[in-house]
């Protein structure tokens, strides 16, 4: 009886729920909209997270996505999600701080904020930030698994005997949802031009100093190699970015080298605060303009270049906003966190 579904189903709900009575899946469901994040989808999935944390029948979530992505924009029971599509910006935020992340062969993993004149967020400094190198292009499902983004690699075709076997697994102990998603996992061969392939090069430019130095080294790379296609789209992906995207994003990663999820969390809503508010610059704003509204793909950043952005204006992201209405982000104190999830907050 334990793998019996219900369907609880609300008409327009950004966020479905099946359940049965170990187990529950929540499904986002804004497909046309790649099942971005809104702050209605944000509330539901609180809401039922804190419902499942107190009902101990829930030994078991499941997180999936509706259609053709997961999501494009504390551990209470077992998290297993499921990442079947397109994992972008909070979308990855949603997921990568859970213990289980299933990839599958239509995994897409991208962080594209800085082509928005945003920066990676929800907890994306902490764990972009242990990745083995830097990536700044597309990662497809085998390569999540190797730069542990992914935790396991199902076939799609495989992921409905996955879920039904989770069903039945009347249990929250980690080792024994382990040993079940392990049955139906499996190591893909990564693509003969993988950037994984690159980490040395990744490794060796990504480590500079600066914005600015990172592009020289790429460029250097460049030169002796004649036309190499992975160098020059990363080239020209940066520098087709927002400038001061390009510098906080990369201040945020490295302080969150140092830093737990908790405060890493801290810091990018502050940082975020900042970006809405458009003081320091509107890049933001005219990325939304470029890519989502006009769709010129031509966004005018200012400023327009990486020396122009300096020290002080970078600085003034990291800030407390000097805004009487503005508070900090608060986490929420919890006591019953295993001691796993403590010591990485």
């Amino acid at each position: 009886m334990a793998s019996s579904i219900t369907s609880i189903p609300r008409e327009g709900d950004s966020v479905l729920v099946q359940k049965n009575l170990i187990a529950r899946t929540l499904t986002l469901n804004r497909p046309r909209q790649l099942n971005a994040l809104n702050f209605d989808m944000i509330s539901r999935l609180l809401e039922h997270f804190l419902a499942f944390e107190d009902d101990a029948n829930v030994k078991l979530v499941i997180v999936k996505g509706k259609g053709r992505a997961f999501c494009a924009g504390g551990d209470v029971a077992a998290v297993v999600s499921i990442l079947d599509g397109i994992v972008m910006g909070g979308g990855a935020g949603a997921s990568i701080h859970g213990r289980f992340r299933v990839a599958t062969e239509n995994s897409v993993f991208a962080m594209p904020e800085t082509a928005l004149g945003l920066f990676p967020d929800v907890g994306a400094s902490y764990y972009l930030s242990r990745l083995p190198g830097f990536f700044g292009t597309r990662l497809d499902g085998a390569e999540m698994l190797a730069c542990s983004l992914a935790t396991h690699f199902v076939p799609s075709t495989r992921l409905s005997l996955l879920e039904e076997a989770l069903y039945r697994v009347d249990s929250s102990d980690f080792a024994i949802i382990q040993a079940v998603i392990d049955k139906y996992s499996h190591s893909p061969a990564l693509k003969k031009k993988s950037a994984y392939y690159r980490m040395d090069v990744i490794d060796k430019c990504f480590s500079r100093r600066t914005v600015e130095e990172i592009v020289s080294a790429l460029e250097d790379e460049e030169a002796p190699n004649g036309a190499d296609a992975w160098l020059t789209s990363t080239i020209q992906a940066l520098k087709k970015a927002s400038p001061m995207s390009l510098k906080i994003s990369l201040r945020s990663i490295r302080e969150g080298r140092l830093q737990g999820v908790g405060q890493c969390l801290v810091r990018e809503y502050r940082m975020v605060s900042h970006v809405v508010k458009g003081e320091v610059s509107k890049d933001f704003r005219e990325g939304c303009r470029a890519l989502l509204l006009d769709k010129d793909k031509n966004p005018k950043w200012e400023p327009s270049k990486l020396e122009l952005v300096t020290n002080h204006m970078v600085e003034q992201y990291f800030s407390k906003l000097d805004d009487e209405g503005w508070e900090e982000l608060k986490l929420l104190v919890r006591s019953n966190l295993p001691a796993t999830a403590i010591a990485k907050l």
